[in-house]
């Protein structure tokens, strides 16, 4: 007796659903309210909010995180 079903369902590992979420386009907020947000993650101690706010207010101004 075959247990396994004859339709099976493809269901993305969460590698691939990262992937795809990581490769879609999404605009980013003005450089404005990253700064803002970058701001209070400085008063709360937050140092990978400090990073990642630092680094979307670069790329929003359209620049490149490590120009000189």
């Amino acid at each position: 007796m075959n247990l396994s079903p004859t339709n099976t369902v493809h269901r993305p590992t969460e590698e691939t659903a990262l992937r795809r979420a990581a490769t879609a386009a999404r605009p980013l907020p003005p450089v404005e309210q990253l700064l803002d947000a970058l701001v209070m993650a400085n008063r709360r101690g937050d140092r990978a909010g400090m990073c990642l706010c630092a680094h979307r207010a670069v790329r929003a101004a359209g620049g490149e995180v490590g120009e000189p």
